[in-house]
């Protein structure tokens, strides 16, 4: 075997070792999304986020509960060489009966934002499946491209053995030998990078899905979840998105925030009370009920109420960005869907015809009407066309797939990936109304 044929035979096999030593189970783009969604750790901290944001309401209901603390004195006192010591037990209670409806409008802002948490929840669900999709038909349109290349490597060995031969004869040149030669390390260096390229994709698989990449299968086009138009695609993601959910959401957090911030120039109302028994055994009770008007604050609590409103204009002005941010992803993801599908059939006519050109400028090279320079280029033209159609097809996957994320519709359920779907709301009812306890709900 040549020095030539031996380096092509170890390229071959580094290839298929790295690309082609797949099991035998095949995993489609829906069984990634869904190993994505149980496993992605970016996923999981969202969901701890929520987790934590579940607990603000439980928080702010602290405000309607008493307030307990025991306490143990013990005084020592010198008074002119002589020393007295005392000491006592007690306990004491604080209830709020009134402060404002401070506590009511921060439960109501605390309760708008565990909403607001779980929309966006929903929208880093829908950013990791379409990571995801990204990340399938990338590892796809590269490993095809690999195979393409070395196609493409034992075309060029065919020709530079043949030009070999015919110089050997007298029917070439050197010149015709050391082209076919330099186009075939070309092709070597091609396929190299390509090799590295898969790999790197295969990588960022593995960091979003969670597993690597085992023999993946191609992808049709999810035409029946897409929207029947540009226009009710836009519809869909201005009203039902969870950017913009969450941002109105937002604006009734904000709104709370400003009546309860306002509750503070209202009078208050606390009654307390307290036991306690010193070291001779006299017991002492007190209940105490107080009522505070506030008359002036040093102008802070004027700033505080001034300081929410401008929050909560900023709130409504953020729903009119995600509106229109939404509406420029849809329009861009749509037309981008269309143009690649456009292009995938215009790259497999071009494709057609270089390969029927192809054939015939290796049959006309034969009779000797050709020089080998065109069956190599011919044969380039033919390799940049089906790596075209490769990059075409990913690109009007990813892009259909960013229709429906646009839309708010890259959902568990709507794609009906058949993996348990992650209810927020189990934790949140479990944990709103616990008046103590150190544990989480899952025991930690």
């Amino acid at each position: 075997m040549s020095l030539v044929k031996k380096s092509f035979a170890c390229i071959a096999v580094l290839s298929v070792l790295a690309f082609t030593s797949q099991q035998a189970s095949a995993e489609t783009i829906y069984q990634a999304m869904a190993r994505a969604y149980e496993n992605n750790p970016d996923l999981n901290a969202a969901r701890a986020g929520l987790r934590a944001t579940d607990e603000g309401v439980a928080i702010a209901k602290s405000g309607y509960r008493p307030t307990i603390a025991a306490e143990a004195v013990t005084t020592s006192t010198n008074t002119e060489g002589f020393t007295t010591s005392s000491s006592s037990i007690g306990a004491t209670i604080s209830q709020t009966l009134f402060d404002g409806f401070q506590t009511r409008n921060n439960v109501r802002a605390a309760e708008a934002q565990v909403f607001a948490g779980r929309e966006n929840l929903r929208g880093t669900e829908i950013d990791i499946l379409l990571a995801a999709v990204q990340a399938y038909a990338n590892v796809n349109r590269d490993n095809q491209i690999v195979i393409y290349r070395q196609q493409n490597i034992a075309f060029l060995q065919e020709q530079f053995s043949a030009a070999r031969a015919r110089f050997d004869v007298g029917e070439s040149t050197r010149t015709d030998v050391s082209l076919a030669e330099a186009e075939l390390a070309g092709a070597r260096a091609s396929l190299t990078a390509a090799i590295a390229q898969a790999k790197s994709s295969a990588a960022v698989y593995a960091q979003i899905v969670g597993s690597s990449p085992t023999n993946l299968q191609p992808v049709a086009l999810p035409r029946k979840l897409l929207p029947g138009s540009l226009e009710m695609a836009i519809g869909q993601g201005v009203n039902e998105h969870p950017a913009v959910l969450a941002a109105l959401y937002g604006v009734d957090a904000a709104g709370y925030a400003v009546k309860a911030q306002e509750g503070t120039f209202l009078p208050g109302v606390r009654v307390s009370g307290s036991v306690a028994e010193d070291n001779d055994g006299i017991s002492t009770a007190q209940v105490q009920a107080r009522v505070t008007i506030p008359i002036y604050q040093g102008g802070a609590a004027s700033a505080r109420v001034r300081q929410a409103k401008e929050q909560l204009g900023q709130q409504r002005i953020l729903v009119d960005k995600a509106r229109r941010s939404i509406e420029q992803s849809v329009v861009s993801s749509w037309t981008q869907m269309e143009a690649a599908q456009a292009t995938i059939q215009a790259n497999r006519a071009q494709l057609s015809a270089a390969n029927l050109a192809l054939n015939g400028v290796v049959e006309e090279r034969r009779v000797g009407q050709r020089t080998t320079l065109d069956v190599l280029n011919a044969q380039q033209s033919v390799l940049n066309t089906k790596e075209a159609i490769s990059n075409s097809e990913r690109n009007a996957i990813v892009a259909s797939f960013s229709v429906l994320a646009s839309t708010g519709k890259l959902t568990v359920d709507r794609l009906g990936l058949g993996v348990a779907n992650y209810r927020p709301e189990v934790h949140y009812e479990a944990t709103k109304d616990r008046w103590y306890g150190l544990r989480t709900v899952d025991g930690r």
